[in-house]
């Protein structure tokens, strides 16, 4: 499936680009307009945006491959990211990862029927000092325990 920008997109990636001394320094930014706009990134999603950006395919897949924020397949309306790097591990991480993917009837990088959520595992997202954390989108919730993450799927999925 072709993927292209829209207007309002391409605008918006005019005003990134004034703020990098190179295009290929915008990569990140534009990738997130581009995972906003698509839902997540495709490799036709790549070519668009070397092809903006003057830079191979090749250099795009590097950050893509590399970055957790960046989704290579569909993922749901509400993406859940679950530290389970070594203070989030020691800390409980894999019993909370179990619980959800057991709640969600979900493996890693699955995502539930209905779409609502997705589910991944992730090495360090810098919260060691108030882990295990997990991330839903970009929110952070931290110090967590099976009653709280409950609470907090409950509250995304109306439940």
């Amino acid at each position: 499936m072709e993927f292209k920008f829209t207007e309002e997109n391409l605008a918006k990636i005019e005003g990134i680009l004034k703020k990098y001394p190179t295009k290929k320094a915008a990569v990140m930014a534009v990738l997130y307009v581009a995972q906003e706009q698509n839902g997540w990134i495709s490799g036709e999603v790549m070519k668009e945006v070397a092809l903006l950006l003057k830079i191979t395919t090749e250099d795009v897949l590097g950050v893509v491959t590399f970055y957790t924020m960046y989704h290579q397949k569909p993922a749901g309306k509400y993406h859940l990211q679950v530290c389970t790097n070594v203070s989030c591990m020691l800390r409980g991480a894999y019993k909370l990862y179990d619980h959800i993917k057991e709640k969600l009837n979900i493996d890693n990088g699955g995502i539930t029927g209905d779409s609502v959520f997705s589910l991944e595992e992730v090495e360090c997202m810098g919260s060691c000092g108030t882990a295990p954390m997990i991330a839903v989108n970009e929110d952070y919730y931290e110090s967590l325990n099976l009653e709280k993450v409950d609470q907090i799927i409950g509250s995304l999925s109306g439940k």
